[in-house]
């Protein structure tokens, strides 16, 4: 089976957005700072370009939670493979995510950080695609609301292929 990458998010529309976000973010949090807990791999991109553009102050730590597998569907359970590194106790926390669809990871994660008494947890998502939930999530921040196709690009993989992409490009299976 071969693939075809068709372009759905071009880099600029995406840089516009990664810039609003921050300036929200910013305004939201003013000098109060906050943590933002990357979740690996996907959206290694997309933090380290929020991060940029935030201009209050910013730690950065990370988390591993998967429910794909090397699929294109979520299996449905939920593991944490990689923990934060720091203690989040009185901070605000933002978990910054690729991509939501199902809501079941996020959900469960949300759950798990705010057992370990933050001053706040928040949700922001690159993309989010509402048709795929199962899970009701509140998203504080969301870059774009897509339908539901299977994309990479900008940190989102396809069998760990596709991430280095500038865009957010639709995956079509031959």
């Amino acid at each position: 089976m071969s693939e075809r990458i068709k372009v759905m998010i071009p880099e600029e529309d995406i840089d516009k957005r990664v810039r609003a976000m921050g300036a929200e973010i910013s305004l939201d949090y003013g000098n109060e700072g906050v943590v933002l807990i990357c979740i690996l791999k996907g959206a290694s991109f997309f933090a380290c370009e929020l991060a940029k553009r935030i201009t209050t102050p910013v730690a950065i730590d990370f988390m591993s939670v998967s429910s794909y597998g090397s699929g294109t569907v979520s299996s449905g359970r939920v593991r944490i493979m990689k923990d934060l590194d720091d203690d989040i106790a009185g901070k605000h926390v933002i978990v910054v995510e690729d991509i939501i669809d199902s809501g079941r990871t996020l959900s469960y994660l949300k759950k798990v950080l705010e057992e370990r008494n933050p001053a706040s947890v928040k949700l922001c998502t690159l993309l989010d695609k509402p048709d795929r939930r199962e899970v009701s999530v509140d998203v504080d921040y969301t870059g774009f609301t897509i339908e539901d196709k299977f994309v990479v690009g900008y940190g989102l993989d396809y069998a760990q292929k596709y991430r280095n992409l500038p865009y957010i490009g639709e995956v079509e299976l031959d």
